[in-house]
């Protein structure tokens, strides 16, 4: 009786199974189906095609340029309008100060104590 080793005989297996192996046997995990072009493109058609790509994108860029330019307008205005009523507001500042001021001198102790003029002279 033999006493072979197992490992032994399971590498001679497979290294005389990969040496008879011939190229179309599938092995695992190998895709068994290729995938051929029925169309094939010249390079006119590729030419056609890459233009009209540059050209889908060129058109996605300009919406988004013109998109954005938009929101600059619309930025300026609102800009605009702010100024306008910031200065609106500094002018209401100045008016109340103005009313609150007449408002404090005629009711001041200096103000009580000043008589009525009697006659009133115009110069013509």
């Amino acid at each position: 009786m033999i006493n072979r080793n197992n490992n032994d005989f399971i590498s001679r297996r497979e290294n005389t199974w990969r040496q008879q192996e011939p190229a179309s046997i599938w092995r695992r995990n190998q895709n068994t189906v290729a995938f051929a072009h029925s169309a094939k493109l010249g390079p006119v058609s590729h030419t056609v095609l890459v233009a009209v790509m540059v050209a889908v994108l060129g058109l996605i860029y300009l919406t988004q340029i013109t998109k954005t330019s938009g929101y600059g307008y619309t930025i300026e205005g609102l800009s605009v309008q702010k100024s306008e009523l910031l200065a609106k507001k500094s002018e209401l500042e100045v008016e109340s100060a103005r009313l609150k001021s007449l408002q404090k001198i005629q009711s001041s102790e200096v103000a009580k104590t000043l008589s009525a003029p009697t006659t009133t002279d115009y110069v013509r």
